[in-house]
């Protein structure tokens, strides 16, 4: 069990050789308000005098101390002062270098607290490691925290008081620290800082020690007797009262062991009862004991934690890479991965699959059939023409003379117009596939090529290769997908299949309508006679029959259905030539400013109108629906062959190509400025793990654990 504990100063050795703090290690934090007798009660255990004094904040750095026990016999030969010394101490910041004058050890923290902390009373975190070798001091391993305060002092920055609380935390949060919590015997123990910041991270007190500092001084009439017996605040771990040195001692220049004496003299005249469970000595043994059975207890935690560190770190150092050697075949075998990478991406084969969102030829696919084609779903076959711009076709198409049966070139000039529309949702599929290859790039190599991130300049070349490669597919793709519509506007074939059974269907419904209407008609003349109307028409032109009767009667009643008069084109014609032909002297009989007749914006259609309409209707939407049915099969076709596979078949060569020369190869294999650094660290560190868990392997070997 005593070995346990050099144990864990080797362990402490060999991660302070890297400088890292990413292993919590069993320890003893000493907490407490300034002049608490904290360090009074470190230099005890150690019996000498080592320690910074002043009035103030003198600990303003962690003093990490490790204290080994060493056999009288086992005295080292000091070559620096040429003579044999039984105690000395070493700092991990002087390396080698041994100290056998305690006296300089205190200066040397003194200047070291300085150097990286100032002289204005400020404090850092970054500790201090002390280790003395003495054969009359027991094994362990204490750390030494700025004392508690109020108020900051002189130039101390107003957050002094946070500042110090948060070193402290941050030292006794570690679940394998036990809290050496010192308070003065002569305040009172429920007004306790340590005690109280103790509880926050240990509210069992399930590894917090109490020490009773400055018995000697209490008021007369009083004593530490309930205190000592754990009457006043019980502490899982125990309470032990100590008696320091005074500062008239110190001044004298009364030694440790003296002190220990008259400490030893003073309890057992004060608390006879108590004497042997308290005292220096006994803080010393109960230490020790403590930090034993911690150190067994955490062990096993502490041996999973080393190894899943040096597996990460194994890790980590196997994708920093090893150093170059062979450029060429670096270079080649980089562009060759890269290469394979990007296409095994599209394909879905790729080694890393991203959980969190579509990525390569998965999200390719979804643009296809959800984004492109659900776009061209959305787009009305008929949107953007209202029912005016459809009777205007037909009427533009029949020139001056009116027409017996719909214009074929109407239904033309509509429909490549509806067509013209699907243009700009399929040039947007390109350029939605033409980003996604560029999001690829990223992905490759942030997660399948991280090799790439040890030579910066290669990754931005092979970048510029690929973005280059896409820049120059995309227009060829954007042409073909414009063809492949210019294609649909070159030749409207009515004789398409679909479309022609399409026709067939609308020529029955129309054939029904037209049977319908006759059906009807005899009941709409019997209607006229009986109201004593025939059919309106004009001069010189025989009646209408069968269905151009009813566009006569429309046209003779008027847009609204009107009898013929002043609110019909004729009827104005009729007017002129009456105004016309009653004025004196006018030169021409009947003769009208066409001009001047308003057009009606809105009026109701002719039910011929209505069948033409609806005829042209029927037909843009059925041929719309085929050539809609085309591009979303040919668009994501030619996206494919000309910019996906095509940048699939040709990217190795590419970069092999344009990257794979003699005269790029140290460029392009330059190591980023930091990389051997790291690399540098991470072998560090993963030396350093594999020493410690050699370590504790040795423990378990020997039967210590």
């Amino acid at each position: 069990m005593e070995a346990l504990i050099p144990v864990i100063n080797k362990l402490q050795d060999v991660f302070n050789t890297v400088g890292a703090d990413i292993i919590q290690l069993p320890q003893i934090a000493v907490v407490g308000t300034q002049s608490s007798g904290k360090s009074s009660v470190l230099e005890s255990l150690v019996g000498r005098d080592l320690l910074p004094r002043g009035t103030g904040i003198v600990t303003r750095r962690p003093l990490i101390l490790q204290l080994v026990h060493i056999d009288p016999g086992d005295a080292r030969k000091n070559d620096d002062v040429g003579r044999e010394g039984e105690e000395w101490g070493k700092f991990l910041h002087t390396k080698n270098k041994i100290y056998t004058d305690f006296d300089e050890i205190r200066q040397e923290i003194e200047a070291e607290t300085e150097r990286v902390s100032g002289n204005n009373k400020g404090i850092s975190d970054e500790p201090i490691h002390l280790k003395i070798y003495s054969p009359h001091v027991v094994n362990l391993t204490l750390v030494d925290l700025p004392g508690i305060t109020k108020v900051p002092v002189g130039d101390q920055p107003k957050d002094i008081e946070l500042q110090i609380r948060d070193l402290i935390l941050k030292h006794i949060s570690n679940p394998n620290c036990i809290i050496l919590a010192v308070t003065a015997a002569n305040t009172d123990m429920a007004t306790s800082e340590a005690l109280k910041v103790a509880r926050e991270v240990d509210p069992d007190g399930r590894r917090t020690l109490a020490v009773v500092t400055k018995l000697d001084l209490m008021d007369a009439g009083t004593d530490a007797m309930d205190v000592l017996m754990g009457r006043v605040i019980p502490v899982k771990l125990g309470l032990i009262g100590v008696v320091n040195r005074s500062q008239l001692d110190i001044n004298n220049k009364k030694s440790v062991a003296d002190a220990i004496r008259d400490e030893h003299a003073f309890l057992q005249k004060k608390y006879p009862s108590l004497a042997n469970r308290n005292g220096t000595k006994y803080l010393a043994r109960t230490l020790n004991r403590l930090l034993m059975h911690h150190i067994r207890d955490c062990l096993p935690e502490l041996k999973t934690r080393i190894n899943v560190l040096a597996a990460q770190y194994q890790s980590l150092l196997g994708s920093y890479g090893e150093p170059v050697e062979d450029q060429s075949a670096t270079l080649l075998q980089l562009i060759t991965k890269f290469a394979t990478e990007y296409c095994n991406t599209i394909e879905g084969t790729a080694k890393y699959i991203e959980t969190a969102e579509l990525c390569g030829g998965a999200r390719i696919c979804y643009i296809f059939h959800e984004t492109f084609g659900r776009t061209l779903e959305c787009v009305d076959p008929l949107g953007g023409l209202s029912t005016i711009d459809i009777l205007t076709a037909i009427r533009n198409a029949t020139g001056p003379r009116p027409s017996l049966f719909v214009p074929e070139i109407s239904f033309e000039l509509l429909v490549k117009k509806q067509v013209k529309r699907l243009e700009e949702p399929s040039l947007r599929c390109v350029e939605l596939v033409h980003e996604e290859m560029q999001r690829i790039i990223q992905h490759c190599s942030n997660y399948s090529t991280q090799e790439l991130q040890r030579f910066p300049k290669l990754h931005e070349a092979i970048v510029e290769v690929v973005t280059s490669l896409l820049r120059k597919r995309l227009p060829i793709t954007n042409e073909m997908v414009h063809n492949l519509v210019a294609i649909e506007l070159a030749y409207i074939n009515t004789k398409h299949p679909d479309f022609a059974d399409a026709c067939g269907v609308m020529n029955n419904n129309i054939e029904e309508q037209r049977r319908n209407r006759m059906r009807e008609l005899p009941t709409a003349v019997s209607r006229d006679k009986s109201l004593g109307k025939g059919p309106a028409t004009v001069s010189g032109e025989p009646p209408a029959s069968g269905a151009d009767a009813d566009g006569a009667k429309a046209q003779a009643a008027g847009p609204q259905g009107e009898p013929e008069g002043t609110g019909t084109w004729r009827g104005m014609l009729k007017k002129g030539e009456d105004s016309s032909g009653s004025g004196p002297g006018s030169p021409l009989k009947g003769a009208v400013n066409l001009l001047d007749v308003p057009v009606p914006v809105a009026r109701k259609l002719s039910s011929r109108e209505q069948r033409d309409c609806e005829v042209i209707e029927r037909l843009i939407k059925s041929y719309f629906l085929i050539v809609r049915k085309n591009i979303q099969d040919s668009v994501p076709k030619a996206v494919m062959h000309f910019l996906v596979n095509h940048v699939k078949d040709s990217l190795q060569s590419e970069l092999v190509g344009q990257l794979y020369k003699s005269g790029l190869l140290n460029d392009l294999l330059t190591e980023s400025e930091d990389m051997a650094q790291r690399r540098k660290e991470a072998a560090d560190m993963l030396q350093a793990l594999q020493k410690a868990s050699q370590v504790i392997a040795e423990i378990r070997e020997t039967h210590l654990w």
